[in-house]
This record gives structure tokens, C-alpha cells and sequence, in this order.
């Protein structure tokens, strides 16, 4: 059975967004919000994550993933 992918791509779509919302925050109880929502959605993709089998993945930035690809 294939694994559907859609949900942990609308969830980091999402975590995108709120960053983004926060970047710009004006009033401290925004930030304050915005921080909340943020820390929810990267719990909430962990779990996905695990769900999915991807936790025991270690983190890599494009950088790293492509160094080890051509050691």
C-alpha cells in the first residue's frame, strides 16, 4: 500500500505559512500567537513524521543530503 504523503506536505506548507506570519508579527500578543501556532504545527508534523516512518530520519539540509550522496 502507498503512502499518502499529502497530509505532512499540507502540514509543512502550513508551518510555512504561520513562520511567515510571524516573521511579520507587529503586536507582542501576535508573536505570542503566531509562536504558539508554530510550535503546534511542528509537534503535530513530528507526529506525522513518526506516523509515516520517517522519525528514525536524521535532519539534513539540502547541503549535507547532497554531500553524503556524492562521498
Amino acid at each position: 500500500m502507498a503512502r499518502d504523503w499529502s497530509h505532512l506536505h499540507a502540514l509543512e506548507e502550513g508551518l510555512a505559512r504561520e513562520k511567515a506570519r510571524l516573521a511579520i508579527a507587529k503586536t507582542k500578543r501576535e508573536k505570542l500567537f503566531r509562536e504558539v501556532q508554530v510550535s503546534q504545527l511542528e509537534k503535530e508534523i513530528k507526529g506525522e513524521k513518526q506516523f509515516l516512518g520517517l522519525a528514525d530520519l536524521p535532519d539534513m539540509s539540502d547541503d549535507d543530503l547532497l554531500a553524503a550522496l556524492i562521498a
